[in-house]
């Protein structure tokens, strides 16, 4: 009997005006739904409008945003972060959103699909891997990095122009994801994870 699909959240990491991340994503997406091994919630920054600032370390409570957003990152079994690299970094807003928990993280991996010029946004899931481990969320080796990303669109929006090297590395790091995620899904429910 094949396990039950491994729960993922999409975050998309950028809600900058005329971002292109949404794009993105439906096209990572559209990969993972070929899947039966892995089921999708779409994460949208935008959407979930968090504050800027964050409560007090030690307590107070949590602003509304937050509360209604974290039953889906608890929920979730695994996380991939489709983000861009601005200025050499990730967005403000995925760090406050990244901040905005702690426990839902935890023991679960997470993947990155990210995007900018030369560098396909590598700088910026570099700084994010430190990030995550902080809060005992491993991120994976596997991931997709595209770069040179304003010449992946066609004429009429279509991405990516010539999708053989991004689907490849999509489906290398769905397979490498769902292993990790199904084997830590399988620790937290046999010893919970200590954090």
């Amino acid at each position: 009997m094949s396990p039950a699909p491994l729960k993922t959240a999409v975050i998309i990491g950028s809600v900058r005006e005329g971002r292109i991340a949404p794009l993105v994503t439906r096209w990572f997406v559209e990969q993972a739904a070929t899947r039966e091994d892995i089921e999708i919630d779409v994460i949208d920054l935008l959407e979930a409008d968090l504050p800027d600032g964050l409560p007090g370390h030690f307590g107070g409570e949590k602003p509304t945003q937050v509360a209604v957003l974290s039953p889906r990152i608890a929920a979730a079994d695994a996380f991939v972060v489709v983000v861009p690299e601005y200025n050499r970094g990730y967005p403000a807003a995925l760090k406050i959103a990244i901040d905005s928990f702690n426990w839902e993280w935890q023991a679960k991996p997470v993947s990155f699909v990210s995007y900018g010029g030369i560098s396909g946004g590598v700088r910026a899931t570099e700084q994010l891997r430190t990030v995550f481990a902080e809060l005992h969320a491993p991120a994976i080796r596997d991931y997709v990095a595209i770069d040179k990303i304003g010449s992946r669109f066609g004429p009429d929006g279509t991405f990516p122009t010539e999708p053989e090297g991004c689907n490849a590395a999509a489906k290398i790091m769905l397979d490498r994801l769902v292993w990790w995620g199904l084997a830590l899904r399988d620790a937290r429910a046999a010893r919970p994870y200590a954090g």
